[in-house]
């Protein structure tokens, strides 16, 4: 499933953080799904396309950027 959100947390060190839905539902995301992206950094407050399995984030790059499949 491919969803935008809005950043609101992100850890450089150990490149995952969370997102916020649209709804105001907080997922987390892990290393492998920023790795997974073309992404360096990500700030609070950016929009952010998402690709998720299940509940599960997989992929995560910036709203204007397409996103895989």
């Amino acid at each position: 499933m491919d969803v935008q959100a809005t950043v609101k947390a992100f850890d450089p060190a150990t490149r995952s953080g969370s997102v916020f839905l649209d709804d105001g539902t907080e997922i987390p995301f892990g290393a492998a799904a920023f790795d997974a992206g073309p992404l360096r950094l990500l700030r609070s407050g950016q929009r952010v396309g998402i690709v998720m399995d299940g509940e599960v984030v997989t992929y995560v790059t910036l709203s204007t950027f397409p996103l895989p499949g």
